[in-house]
């Protein structure tokens, strides 16, 4: 476990802001306690900065996973903090659905679902235009945004297909909002 070097700090705030976008200074200015980012192998994770501190003294092969010696079929995984997401070979930073709390917390773009929509969305489906529910004003095209149902549940995030001004000209049917993550995907990728 080792701090976040100066490149990867402005990967990951650079995709932590298409999604919150200068709410980002909440996440390092807390009031209750200061928490901090710190890599894993390839994946970014969001703690306090006392548990990061502590877990220095816990064997990184044993800080990522723990298999049984007297089960080994069960793979124990015990990690620090929140999974913000993580670096893939080529270097770039891929948000992971363990990270949609915060990013709902701090959300600049957001767009509530229908009840008749939300369950083709946790499929992995695409956003179209009949299961939109509202919107928040001047979302432009391919922005982040963070998908709620209704009664205000984190769903999923994703990217905008088309801007706010064109959603009123749209067929029913086209999509408006495209899937990245969704809560679905913990069942879809289980085996994984």
């Amino acid at each position: 476990m080792r701090p976040l070097n100066d490149e990867e700090t402005k990967v990951v705030f650079t995709k932590l802001a298409e999604y919150i976008g200068s709410n980002i200074k909440f996440l390092i200015d807390r009031n209750d306690e200061p928490y901090v980012f710190r890599l894993i192998k390839d994946s970014v994770y969001y703690l306090s900065e006392e548990l990061a501190k502590l877990a220095t003294n816990i064997a990184k092969d044993k800080l990522v996973q723990y298999i049984s010696p007297s089960f080994p079929f069960i793979s124990l995984t015990f990690s620090l903090g929140i999974c913000i997401g993580k670096f893939t070979k080529s270097g770039r930073f891929r948000l992971h659905i363990t990270s949609l709390d915060i990013l709902a917390k701090f959300a600049k773009h957001k767009v509530w679902v229908k009840p008749t929509g939300e369950q083709t969305f946790v499929y992995g489906n695409h956003v179209v235009k009949a299961h939109v529910g509202r919107v928040t004003e001047n979302i432009p095209q391919y922005a982040g945004v963070i998908v709620f149902s209704m009664n205000d549940t984190p769903l999923g995030f994703g990217r905008a297909a088309k801007g706010t001004l064109a959603l009123k000209d749209l067929d029913p049917t086209a999509i408006v909002f495209f899937n990245q993550s969704d809560i679905g995907e913990y069942l879809r990728v289980e085996d994984e």
